[in-house]
């Protein structure tokens, strides 16, 4: 700082009213980050309470509000796979009081959609990777016959059959596991979309659809009391959850792994980083006590708390990734 006072004073005027005013930003952004919050700030959800992405933010967003002294506030925008909520954040002021909490989905929805209202790299700057869970689960009823994976093939593969399967939107990481089951079987599926996960859920109870993929955070406690059944898990190892229940390799069916799932905070694009660096060391210090830890665990996730830069790269590879499974997957953009 006094190297820059001293060139204030020996610069050209023009340049010297320039460089004051850097200070000056400089001098505020480093108080504004070291005060910073001084209110609450609000965690915008673009899907609805109680699916994943809304039960690990409760979970994080607690411990967070204790340490930080201001609340935490969630608000739930649900649609369109993520993007009502993306959008509104892409659109918020970059003043450290708004920022996005999605899945991966995040990643998937350039190539599912034709168009979005933002840039998913330019139109955000990613904090931290809260957390990731290795796989999902292919559920059925407890009531439906088929009580394995290749039961299941083999009553979709039947003339006049029609297996249907829910997700909680077009486009999303459910939605790119059964049509890629759809494309490593040869089985025809039909797709019914849902507003959120407790819907298809209570759809898959309600047997309106025959099975659905989604994350065990969502369903651990309904496969346990019984009311639906596991057939596989789409990741390389069995989930500690359930090591009942086979992988997808393991059921018949290989090549069903796709990316770890993952549930990330971003902030709209000019956010300061000295705001977003701070928040990123208070989320990474909530996902490091015991009690956070205990409930991801039960939830089959695992902490991350990865730095901003680190992020970054990984949502972009992410995209990347996501585009090459849709092709395979043969979802066409809406």
């Amino acid at each position: 700082m006094t190297g820059l006072l001293r060139y204030a004073r020996n610069a050209p005027r023009c340049e010297r009213i320039g460089g004051l005013c850097a200070i000056v930003l400089l001098a505020c952004g480093t108080v504004g980050a070291a005060d910073y919050p001084t209110k609450p700030i609000r965690w915008v959800l673009g899907f609805a309470a109680g699916g994943a992405p809304d039960v690990i933010a409760r979970v994080v967003s607690q411990q967070l509000t204790v340490q930080i002294g201001q609340q935490v506030v969630l608000d739930n925008r649900a649609g369109a796979n993520g993007v009502l909520g993306a959008d509104l954040v892409s659109n918020a002021a970059p003043d450290g009081y708004t920022f996005l909490v999605t899945s991966a989905s995040f990643a998937v929805n350039p190539s599912a959609y034709r168009k979005l209202p933002f840039d998913p790299v330019k139109s955000f700057v990613p904090v931290t990777n809260l957390c990731s869970s290795p796989g999902m689960l292919i559920l059925v009823n407890a009531s439906y016959p088929a009580q394995s994976v290749r039961e299941l093939i083999e009553i979709g593969k039947k003339p006049g059959s029609r297996l249907a399967y829910g997700t909680s939107g077009v486009g999303n990481a459910t939605h790119l596991a059964a049509a890629l089951l759809q494309a490593r079987t040869g089985v025809q599926f039909t797709h019914v979309p849902y507003r959120s996960g407790g819907l298809v859920t209570s759809a898959l109870m309600g047997n309106e659809v025959q099975f659905m993929f989604t994350n065990p955070a969502t369903i651990i406690s309904q496969v346990k009391a019984g009311r639906v059944r596991a057939l596989a898990y789409n990741a390389p190892k069995r989930s500690p959850l359930l090591p009942d229940v086979p992988t997808m390799a393991e059921a018949g069916v290989p090549g069903m792994e796709m990316d770890p799932a993952w549930y990330g905070v971003l902030a709209p694009a000019g956010t300061p980083i000295a705001i977003v660096s701070k928040l990123h060391r208070e989320i990474r210090a909530s996902l490091g006590t015991s009690g956070v830890q205990e409930r991801l665990s039960g939830l089959g996730c695992e902490p991350v708390g990865n730095p901003p830069a680190e992020f970054r790269a990984f949502v972009q590879k992410a995209i990347a990734r996501a585009a090459a499974l849709v092709r395979i997957a043969g979802i066409e953009p809406e």
